[in-house]
């Protein structure tokens, strides 16, 4: 009899130590899917690929990019959302997805303050604002006499309604009491090429996205919108140093899962989520193209998140900024 319980004894124990054993399994079974809910060759897009080639390589395992665009981010973000929170499908989005458009849109498939968790911003940059080379304004006060003398007539292009663009010029008419004309373009690379032309007056571009331009002598940088100045433009004041202050707008982007993600799983994915900023290489290639490397932790990604998403609700309706 004491034999025969000895064996069961046994046999349950070998029973737990595999269960325990198969419950303790890594997490690294299969891909990791990034969403990514714009076109493939953005800022967004190439901050994405950047961090699941180093995060895949820290993790051992396959970290994959899914381009997802439609309804300003919110495609993505929503099938992001739906998913389980595993750490298997992760989003890296602009501040757009998770600030703007749950403003700006009736309705948006998430609750960017409850649906998800927050693994990092890994970089920021200022926006600059420019002048076409047809223009003859130099300094921001030649920018805001031009803008009294015309009031609601200067035009500033932007990529689209709520854009990080649109949203600095829209602080920056607040800020400085005066009134443009803003023209709303699908993309970027449409209003670039139209300020180029002249066929716009200014805009607030991101700085990565017209630094060529400006170095080319094709675009006049007048002041960015950072904080600080960009180590890129080092000779391009902010606008708080030309006059205009509480006109502060970084372009950001962040990486998040779905709620509900695991904790070892959550520190595993930040971990190498912000090793791969600080990587000598991605940092370098980030800096250079006018980006400022970020990193953050979940903690702090949650907390600028929501005090970004309190700022934006306040522009956009003190502004009566709207979709269309």
């Amino acid at each position: 009899m004491f034999k025969k319980l000895l064996l069961i004894a046994s046999t349950c124990t070998i029973a737990l130590a595999a269960s325990a054993q198969t419950a303790a399994t890594p997490w690294s079974e299969k891909p990791v899917t990034v969403v990514v809910p714009f076109p493939a060759g953005g800022s967004t897009d190439m901050v994405a690929r950047a961090m699941a080639q180093h995060m895949g390589d820290k993790l051992g395992q396959n970290f994959v990019v899914d381009n997802r665009p439609g309804a300003t981010g919110t495609l993505g973000a929503g099938a992001v959302k739906r998913a389980a929170p595993d750490g298997y499908t992760l989003l890296v989005s602009s501040l757009g997805a998770f600030v703007v458009a749950p403003h700006l849109l009736k309705s948006v498939p998430y609750d960017a303050l409850k649906d998800f968790d927050y693994i990092t911003v890994p970089v920021q940059a200022p926006n600059v604002l420019v002048a076409a080379p047809n223009q003859k304004a130099r300094t921001v006060q030649e920018v805001i006499a031009q803008l009294k003398a015309n009031p609601g007539k200067v035009s500033f292009a932007s990529s689209g309604n709520g854009s990080s663009d649109h949203l600095s010029a829209e602080v920056f008419w607040q800020q400085s009491g005066t009134e443009g004309l803003h023209i709303p373009y699908k993309g970027g690379a449409p209003a670039i090429n139209d300020l180029l032309g002249g066929q716009v007056e200014f805009s607030f571009q991101n700085v990565n996205a017209v630094l060529q331009h400006i170095r080319a002598g094709k675009l006049h940088a007048i002041a960015v919108t950072g904080d600080k100045r960009s180590p890129v433009l080092p000779d391009v004041p902010t606008l708080a140093e030309a006059g205009v202050a509480g006109a502060e707008v970084y372009s950001w982007q962040g990486m998040a899962a779905p709620k509900g993600l695991p904790a070892g799983v959550k520190k595993k994915l930040s971990d190498a989520a912000i090793a791969a900023m600080n990587d000598p290489a991605v940092k370098k290639r980030m800096q250079d193209q006018g980006m400022e490397v970020v990193a953050s932790t979940p903690e702090a990604f949650a907390a600028y998140q929501a005090r970004e998403f309190a700022r934006w609700k306040t522009v956009i309706e003190t502004r009566k900024i709207t979709a269309d």
